[in-house]
């Protein structure tokens, strides 16, 4: 079987978004454009006002294709490798007539290089460059006594090389417009211990070149996380995280057949995580790594994203 697909993925410190979707005009639809879990931990918490500069770099690594059911339709290696720089500007003043909002703005432009090859058939696919940058023109933040809350607008543009049935593409496209939100609670007064949760809706529009119409989704990410003073100017974050994915619309265009369009895809995965937190310096170290399982019409494998954030 033979099946192509990129992923582009974008940060902005808490908030993140990308592309995840299929390149070959017969592919199918196997992730939404969200890259999973980088919102998984703090995902309520607004950076300090002023510039934040982030880094992340993401491993994937999958081998196996599943089918609506769950069952093992192929095998092969797809990695993905993406360094992701993002620029975020927070406001000092709060707008009281938002209830105390602050406003952000991010941009995030990431570079990828992807290979993807099947047991039977060997190297299929691969390519690497700028891929679709991500941009949030409106983010507001609310601070509260034990809770922290994003609302977010954004859009994924198609600034990745796309060629329709190339297969050294590095771009989805597409544009994505995006709504999410993201709330993290304290469960104490010095808030030590956090639950959070980010969910994020993405409306598709139709790929050039070949008048595909993606489905929509329906992205989910939480933690459970402790955090631990190590030091006067060094926190230490660990927690339990996961990642859910629906897709929540039929695909469709001249090419997909009624068995396709029906595929939804489904992506389910836990792990963990640590971040190192150095409040004085306004430095941020994080390190996840998820493992999905009974994953449904699509890719199945696990993920390894290590970040780095810096204000000023």
């Amino acid at each position: 079987m033979r099946k192509t697909f990129i992923l582009v993925r974008k940060i902005s410190l808490g908030f993140v978004a990308a592309a995840f979707a299929f390149v070959s005009p017969t592919a199918a639809q196997v992730r939404g454009v969200y890259p999973l879990g980088m919102s998984a931990t703090n995902s309520g918490v607004t950076p300090q006002s002023g510039l934040t500069y982030s880094n992340l770099f993401i491993i994937y690594s999958r081998d196996q294709l599943r089918g609506t059911n769950g069952e093992v339709l192929a095998t092969g290696e797809n990695s993905v490798l993406m360094d992701l720089n993002s620029f975020v500007w927070v406001s000092k003043n709060q707008i009281e007539a938002l209830g105390g909002a602050k406003i952000s703005v991010s941009a995030t432009l990431p570079i990828a290089n992807n290979s993807l090859s099947s047991d039977t058939e060997g190297a299929v696919s691969g390519g690497g460059g700028f891929a679709d940058s991500y941009y949030q023109p409106l983010i507001l933040g609310w601070q509260k006594k034990r809770a922290d809350i994003r609302a977010i607008c954004g859009f994924l543009a198609p600034t990745g090389r796309f060629v329709a049935g190339a297969n050294d593409n590095v771009g989805s496209g597409y544009w994505t417009p995006v709504v999410a939100v993201g709330q993290t609670f304290y469960l104490g007064e010095k808030k030590r211990t956090a639950l959070s949760a980010f969910q994020m809706y993405e409306f598709h529009t139709t790929q050039e070149g070949t008048q595909i119409h993606p489905g929509q989704t329906l992205d989910l990410d939480y933690s459970v996380t402790q955090n631990l003073t190590l030091q006067k100017d060094l926190l230490l974050q660990l927690g339990l995280v996961g990642y859910e994915q629906w897709q929540t619309t039929d695909k469709t265009g001249p090419t997909i057949t009624p068995a396709q369009a029906a595929a939804h895809y489904r992506v389910n995965a836990l792990g963990f995580a640590s971040n190192v937190l150095l409040p004085q310096r306004k430095v941020n170290l994080g390190f996840k790594f998820f493992k999905e399982f009974a994953n449904r019409a699509g890719f199945q494998g696990y993920s390894v994203q290590i970040a780095g954030a810096i204000s000023f």
